[in-house]
């Protein structure tokens, strides 16, 4: 989802530069169009808070507003789901660009019938002219883009495809990971591990069967002691 999506202009001092002016956090639409859009976007989210969670300086989020305009709160967008590399891992109302400097490395955006004209034009030039490395689009009904998962990376200030692999993943070098969609959702691909990244049912599923185990082995250890 996303407002004010026009390219930053060339010129400065248009708009006031001011402390008073205020960046809202959201821009009244829903965080996703569907339950299978939102329940996509959350896992994706989770999935890589977890990957880069002992990693410094790599932020994850999503649906969060990002301004990159001083002094214009109609210049904003607000990815699905987005990483930047070389800022803190503390959260955030809003997104601010001229304070953090540094633009979104790898953007996400689960597109939909009222947005995926937009997440290939608007957005792809704006993020294309914001310096975003690597935009990849996914169509969870795989009835709007084809093909249903498409990425982008930058080069010379405009986007070339990434070729998929002969099994359909789409390599990112910036995450070092792979996007691919499996069973109509879109997953990450770990290639180091030969290993999906986990989704957060997938992670409250492998407690609670490693909680299950480690209690199976104490019941065991308390057998074979008390018949000592």
């Amino acid at each position: 989802m996303a407002t004010g999506l026009t390219a930053p202009p060339k010129t400065a001092g248009v708009f006031p530069q001011s402390a008073n002016v205020y960046y809202p956090e959201s821009d009244g639409k829903p965080m996703g169009e569907t339950d299978k859009h939102r329940r996509i976007m959350t896992a994706l989210i989770e999935a890589l808070i977890a990957f880069f969670k002992n990693i410094a300086g790599v932020y994850v989020s999503g649906n969060l507003m990002l301004y990159y305009e001083e002094g214009n709160p109609s210049a904003c967008v607000s990815p699905d789901v987005f990483v930047i590399r070389g800022v803190g891992k503390n959260e955030r109302r809003v997104y601010k660009l001229w304070e953090e400097v540094n633009a979104p490395d790898v953007v996400i955006e689960i597109t939909s019938r009222s947005t995926r004209l937009e997440d290939l034009g608007n957005k792809r030039a704006l993020y294309a002219e914001l310096g975003v490395a690597e935009y990849f689009i996914y169509d969870p009904n795989q009835e709007y883009l084809k093909p249903p998962l498409q990425g982008y990376r930058l080069a010379q200030n405009d986007y070339a495809p990434i070729a998929p692999d002969a099994q359909g993943k789409f390599h990112s070098a910036i995450l070092n990971l792979d996007l691919q969609i499996v069973n109509d959702n879109l997953r990450l691909f770990n290639p180091h591990t030969q290993k999906f990244l986990l989704t957060p049912l997938e992670a409250q599923e492998a407690v609670e069967q490693a909680e299950t185990e480690n209690a199976r082995l104490r019941a065991e250890l308390k057998k074979l002691r008390e018949e000592k």
